[in-house]
């Protein structure tokens, strides 16, 4: 057999959210993949937070699970706690967000892994990749053991040369009690692949018996569940609380007064760090003026009492880490299980990628996750599916997986890292969409699940589970569209507890455009409604199709706009440099990305409208 040759089809260098989709996509497709990590214990580990989702990254999990992923799978199976986030405010920005039970998830994902025939799992360091004609061979491991193979899959995280800060202490490791990855760096460099740094760090972990909650904010889970997956019949599970502390202006003087101890700020650390998910040092320094931060006591499973403080991630030494967490109420005698460190690693900058996750410099060799420049276990989860896909698609001389803008956050994210010189961690936020209120997390499943279809990712009886939710919706819209309901005083009395009436008959679906109407109004309104009992998903999808149809449809005709620039496809052999009429500044930053139509080019930093024009000219004739 190939395995005995140590022949693979795709060797995944990596096995966190991103390997863990790739590997599995990869071998549901067919290949033979071989997974190699630093540490097979840690396999779908949560270095950092044990959640998945919040606002954007839900939308991602969403997607991945459209597409054919696992971790939706895998959050529903193992959650303690299941909250929709910004669930009064409107249905672009609402998020789903599952607390985790961390030793579980692992458990769930690696026995996924180990079920599926095609997957070999390694413990090993990889440190070179074999390239002949720049053109992926194979890869040779710390042992010297060589292995063939037809395309890589590098998600190293922060392993790669990982380097640990605690103070001014500092020593190699990817994470605390893990080693870095070396060696594969320099085989990179070697390749012609560029190499940057980057930044990021993680809080505390603390005893839950040294915690005193009764001076804490409960944070509990919703009554009402939601999960990720659209497959029916997902677990229903106890919940477990959250709490909220604050800090104070005595934690705020420790922090200050320690500031000369942080690597950060004594330029021990090069690399930037993520600038939505700030240490608590740079909040203080930057956000003087907040009298206090949230920080949530988050627990990491049902089987432990180490709990995670979360929004207090910092470098600091860690006798003024104690110092700073008993100055929180209800963690005045807190005892630190793990203390907080920063960890600085190589990444390699996206715009060196294509749109497939596929280098520009070498053919077969893939990156996903951290190593491109992004922060987050869901982003790392997308690249990782998609990269896995698309391995397979290179193998087999098929059209690569491309998702548009238009299309989903997974598009949206892998256009903004391959097309911006991102120089600090990469956060999906709704806002980085400019067709949000079109990408939900709610039609994730009508977007790309026939796409996922098609790849060979979603099975029969799930594509048919698909088609009769979208026949269900459709049939409930018609339904409200011809349904009326009459004037009536009992009516109003109704609406009046809505701050709503009416006054003459009207159909359903013109009262639920009001925004104080919900479809569970119209349950109580209307008798029928009631006793269709129409499935929870169904009808929250019907109410954002109707509540929000005029807005729709103007964000279908500004995608129907952007488009007439994407059919603007820029050879890969164009010459930028002898363009006349744009700045020389301009055509260095379209030779070094090399857009591959003019949508795509309108996006890079520092390209102008009038560049786009002398270009469409120039493509035109």
């Amino acid at each position: 057999m190939d395995y005995l040759q140590n022949k693979f089809d795709v060797i995944v260098v990596g096995a966190g959210h991103a390997g863990c989709e790739a590997a599995i996509s990869a071998a549901r497709l067919g290949l033979k993949v071989l997974l190699c990590s630093l540490n097979l214990e840690h396999i779908a580990l949560m270095p950092c937070n044990p959640a998945i989702g919040g606002p954007a990254k839900s939308t991602l999990v969403r997607e991945i699970d459209a597409l054919g992923g696992v971790m939706g799978e895998a959050a529903d199976a193992t959650y303690i706690q299941m909250k929709i986030l910004n669930s009064s405010k409107g249905p672009a920005v609402r998020a789903l967000r599952a607390q985790s039970d961390k030793l579980e998830y692992m458990r769930y994902m690696r026995n996924i892994i180990e079920s599926e025939e095609n997957i070999y799992l390694k413990q090993t360091c990889i440190t070179d990749i074999l390239t002949k004609d720049g053109v992926v061979t194979g890869a040779t491991d710390e042992f010297g053991i060589e292995y063939s193979c037809r395309a890589v899959i590098l998600t190293t995280g922060t392993s790669l040369n990982g380097r640990i800060f605690v103070g001014l202490n500092s020593y190699p490791a990817g994470r605390l009690g893990e080693r870095p990855a070396l060696g594969l760096s320099e085989s990179l460099k070697k390749l012609g692949i560029n190499i940057k740094k980057l930044k990021t760090g993680t809080p505390a972990r603390v005893d839950k018996r040294t915690i005193d909650y009764s001076k804490m904010t409960v944070q509990p889970g919703d009554e009402e569940l939601h999960f990720y997956s659209f497959r029916p019949n997902r677990p229903v599970r106890a919940q477990v609380p959250c709490y909220l502390t604050r800090t104070n202006e005595r934690t705020h003087e420790i922090i200050r007064a320690n500031l000369d101890k942080s690597p950060m700020y004594q330029g021990l650390i090069q690399g930037v760090g993520p600038r939505y998910c700030p240490s608590i040092e740079d909040k203080v320094k930057r956000f003087a003026h907040n009298p206090s931060h949230h920080i949530f006591i988050e627990p990491e499973g049902l089987n432990t009492y180490e709990i995670y403080i979360q929004g207090f991630s910092t470098s600091l030494p860690a006798d003024v880490q104690v110092e700073m967490l008993h100055s929180l109420p209800g963690l005045e005698k807190a005892h630190i299980i793990k203390p907080a460190y920063a960890v600085e690693y190589d990444y390699i900058p996206a715009v060196q990628t294509q749109h497939s996750l596929m280098s520009k410099v070498v053919k077969g060799l893939f990156c996903a996750g951290q190593i491109n420049g992004t922060s987050g276990y869901e982003e790392a989860a997308a690249q990782g599916l998609v990269a896995g896909i698309n391995s397979y698609n290179y193998i087999n001389g098929s059209e690569m997986l491309i998702l548009s803008r238009s299309s989903s956050y997974i598009g949206t994210l892998i256009d903004d890292l391959v097309t911006k010189d991102i120089e600090e961690p990469y956060r999906m936020l709704t806002s980085r969409s400019e067709y949000r209120l079109l990408l939900r997390q709610d039609n994730a499943d009508e977007r790309l699940t026939p796409i996922g279809k098609q790849i060979g990712l979603i099975d029969d009886a799930q594509y048919q589970h698909f088609l009769d939710k979208q026949e269900s919706i459709s049939k409930e819209k018609e339904r409200l569209a011809k349904t009326r309901i009459v004037y009536s005083e009992k009516v109003n009395n109704i609406l009046q507890k809505y701050n709503e009436g009416i006054d003459k008959t009207m159909r359903l679906s013109e009262l639920l455009k009001r925004p104080n109407i919900s479809y569970k109004v119209l349950m109580e309104l209307d008798e029928e409604t009631r006793n269709l009992n129409i499935r929870k998903d169904i009808y929250e999808e019907v109410e954002v199709q109707i509540k929000y149809d005029g807005y729709l449809k103007r964000q279908e005709i500004q995608i129907q706009q952007a488009s007439k620039l994407e059919k603007f496809k820029i050879p890969e052999n164009i010459d930028y440099m002898s363009i006349e009429h744009i700045s020389t500044e301009t055509k260095e930053k379209l030779a070094k990305i090399r857009p591959v139509n003019l949508a795509q080019a309108s996006r890079i930093g520092g390209v102008k409208p009038a560049d786009i024009s002398v270009l469409m000219v120039l493509l035109s004739r």
